[in-house]
């Protein structure tokens, strides 16, 4: 499916959602849709505003936090919270199931795709009798590259709070 082909999906499915709730199908919702969609990273409210006003579209911030929670809540948009930073979004539909690694020191985040981990989630659903339909895996720790812009001048102990 091309990326055209897909977004026009996502809309649709997006409109589905906003006349089962019967909501306003608004060109300031569909013009946010179109600029999340257009993304290839994370991103919080303030990223998604500013980028909005710099093309010029007439949102409130309002807006853009009320159009991503519809978002999130018909699944096109998965919402992360990294910490104690701003929410993160990204898109949802195109974009394949994966995991995090967060830097502790400079909070980048790495996405990482682990196959062996979809298996141990779907043994664990098949075991305690859930349909899992998602999950969250994040990883916390401190990057080792050396232009980190927050690195600490000697590392952190390592932790000793997993047991056999």
């Amino acid at each position: 499916m091309s990326s055209r082909s897909s977004f026009e999906h996502v809309k649709q499915l997006f409109s589905e959602h906003l006349e089962k709730n019967q909501l306003r199908k608004t060109p300031e919702r569909f013009a946010i849709l179109d600029e999340v969609y257009s993304r290839n990273e994370h991103f919080d409210v303030d990223e998604l505003f500013e980028s909005m006003k710099a093309k010029n579209y007439r949102v409130s911030r309002a807006t853009v936090y009320n159009t991503l929670d519809l978002l999130v809540d018909c699944n096109l948009v998965r919402k992360h919270q990294f910490g104690s930073s701003l929410a993160q979004y990204e898109k949802s539909v195109g974009h394949s199931q994966h995991h995090h690694l967060i830097c502790n020191q400079c909070q980048q985040v790495t996405e990482f795709c682990e196959p062996r981990l979809h298996h141990i989630h779907m043994s664990i659903g098949d075991l305690l009798g859930f349909s899992i339909r998602s999950h969250s895996f994040i990883l916390h720790g401190d990057c080792t590259r050396t232009d980190c812009s927050n690195k600490l001048i000697s590392p952190p102990q390592k932790s000793s709070d997993c047991h056999d």
